[in-house]
């Protein structure tokens, strides 16, 4: 069957929000992985107004609700790299992705700017797969 609606849990991870001028870090919330086993985050990225601005991406992981115990994700436990997650002033419009094959519980993404002094709009989306239960949700948080 071609139904991919039941098989996946998409949850907000950084809102849409009004731009940033400056270089305060893009942090999302914190994604729950209870009952599932794979992730991957979705950045979309709407018109980036500056020229030289570069935003880095960084996944954490841990076993701490609040991620207390937040550590970078091995590369060996991402797929895809966050350098190939990042982008930079000329990417208006486009999407990035990186996904977590860890075994640790709770995942948070952070995108960080650098030299950014123009509007930048961003939003990210934390896509879930390998529900222990099916189907899953048809909404989330």
């Amino acid at each position: 069957m071609r139904d991919l609606a039941n098989h996946i849990e998409v949850r907000r991870a950084i809102s849409p929000a009004a731009a940033i001028t400056d270089n305060t870090p893009y942090v999302s919330q914190i994604i729950d992985l209870f009952g599932f086993e794979m992730l991957v985050f979705a950045i979309l990225l709407g018109a980036i107004a500056d020229a030289d601005a570069t935003f880095t991406v960084l996944i954490e992981h841990g076993d701490a609700a609040n991620l207390s115990d937040a550590a970078a994700v091995p590369d060996a436990q991402l797929t895809g790299t966050e350098a190939s997650a990042g982008f930079k002033f000329d990417d208006d419009n486009k999407v990035r992705k990186i996904g977590y094959v860890g075994s640790k519980r709770y995942v948070r993404l952070t995108v960080t700017p650098a030299n950014n002094s123009g509007n930048v709009f961003l939003s990210a989306a934390a896509i879930l797969s390998g529900a222990r239960h099916l189907p899953t949700a048809a909404q989330s948080a």
